[in-house]
């Protein structure tokens, strides 16, 4: 049925008809990832108990581990794409049953303490293993999808991941508002681990790569550090792009913890402030789309960091006083998703611009890691700050909201000194570059930093 349902979305092409599995698994993955690793898991945790450091570090390895997967090429000549693709993806579907059980068990035994550690465990596996599989995921589909089909392909991925994370927040928030919050976890997980167990099949069926090249881990990280350290236009946008992500990962975890935790907004309308966020990143791509080649990437480089300066004073102002109510979070929320792929489609149209052809594979997966890494230690620095004084003063999970008007005070300061460096920066002409990353990471930006980590890149050759 679900074949035939994605069979519609996207007409019969002879073409692509071999790399369909790898269509389907677009669909399902979204369905794991999206709640594995996100706004769910904060409610989850939230909901057994999990002080804000505790949510922050769950929330955040999937971008502590991105140096995993860089690591982890180091496999490729070993086991090959599939086989560590398929190991990783397979493997981190056993993780899931443990977030699956606390559903079970907290509503049944009360929430305990052993109970938060048991979540954060199973999130670590989880992304360990997903780091893993991704460092050879991308490469393989390169490698195995001719060039002419590269466009039409990542073009259907785009459709079919973008409508399975709409279908997935839809889908949980009717849960949350139609059953107690444990009963719509526990569906929830259930479906994030279907989705699992789909994209592994659909993996299995495409076919291998060839062999990987062995990688010299030597030069690579010789050719990184002179990438980091070189002074020219590419370092200079290094440090603005990983600032940036230090300020702006936390937004969404600690939005939501907040909404939950102190605000006491029910699951199910956060869960549609996530769908209006996902919304806000759709009209973005869909408005810059053409207007990008013309104008050029810098522009809205700028005008990302400029709507991140209005949300965080807005929430400035909302956590002060209370203004706007649920218009000003749906304003908030819109313009999240709007500032988010604003500035994911402006890197990806800059970033190649500024180095040569040599060096654009080890430039690319240097952003990738470094920025979504320090996007983490991000979430986890600013998670630890927020833990009320006293848990049991504050009369159960809470947060230090001083602290947490301070997360935005700070972004609000690094926005104007960004935007000057990046008004500094030179935009060189290129010639037209094939798309660096399938479409639909534009609709997750935070995420799609790790789909730049590729040190085995056929379109570098």
């Amino acid at each position: 049925m679900v074949s035939r349902f994605l069979r519609h979305l996207v007409p019969d092409d002879p073409a692509l008809a071999p790399f369909r599995p790898g269509l389907r698994f677009a669909f399902f993955n979204a369905l794991t990832w999206q709640i594995a690793t996100g706004t769910p898991l904060v409610l989850l945790a939230e909901q057994l108990g999990a002080s804000p450091a505790q949510a922050g570090l769950a929330y955040s390895f999937v971008f502590l581990l991105t140096p995993i997967q860089v690591l982890s090429t180091v496999l490729l000549p070993r086991f090959g794409y599939k086989r560590l693709t398929l190991g990783g993806w397979g493997l981190r579907s056993y993780l899931l049953v443990i977030p699956l059980a606390l559903t079970v068990l907290a509503p049944l035994l009360g929430p305990r303490a052993w109970m938060v550690p048991a979540l954060i465990a199973s999130c670590f596996g989880f992304c360990l293993l997903r780091a893993m599989g991704m460092a050879a995921s991308l490469p393989w589909f390169f490698s195995i999808l001719p060039a002419e089909l590269r466009g039409r392909y990542f073009g259907s991925d785009q459709l079919l991941g973008g409508l399975s994370c709409m279908a997935c927040l839809v889908t949980s928030a009717a849960l949350f508002a139609l059953l107690p919050p444990y009963p719509a976890l526990f569906i929830q997980y259930l479906l994030a681990a279907a989705g699992s167990w789909l994209s592994f099949r659909a993996l299995r069926q495409l076919p291998d790569g060839p062999p990987p090249p062995r990688l010299g881990l030597p030069a690579i990280g010789r050719g990184l550090a002179r990438l980091a350290f070189s002074a020219g236009p590419y370092r200079a946008y290094l440090w603005i792009s990983v600032l940036c992500y230090v300020a702006t990962t936390p937004f969404a975890p600690f939005a939501a913890y907040h909404l939950k935790a102190v605000t006491g907004l029910a699951p199910w309308l956060i869960m549609l402030f996530e769908l209006l966020r996902y919304a806000g990143s759709a009209l973005c791509a869909w408005a810059l789309r053409r207007r990008i080649d013309q104008a050029g990437a810098r522009p809205y480089l700028v005008l990302s960091l400029a709507i991140y300066g209005a949300l965080s004073l807005y929430w400035l102002v909302f956590l002060r006083h209370g203004t706007g109510g649920l218009g000003g979070l749906i304003f908030a929320y819109v313009a999240m998703g709007f500032g988010g792929t604003c500035w994911m489609m402006g890197n990806l149209n800059y970033l190649p611009k500024l180095m040569s052809a040599d060096d654009r594979t080890l430039g690319l997966t240097l952003q990738g890691a470094l920025a979504s890494f320090a996007g983490g230690v991000s979430v986890t620095l600013w998670g630890w700050a927020l833990r009320p004084e006293s848990t049991a003063l504050a009369g159960g999970p809470a947060m230090d909201l001083v602290m947490f008007q301070l997360l935005f005070v700070v972004a609000l300061a690094l926005c104007a000194p960004l935007v000057i460096g990046l008004v500094r920066l030179p935009e060189p002409d290129a010639p037209d570059i094939e798309p660096l990353l399938p479409g639909a990471l534009v609709l997750r930006p935070h995420r799609a930093l790790a789909y730049l980590i590729n040190l085995v890149d056929p379109r570098a050759k």
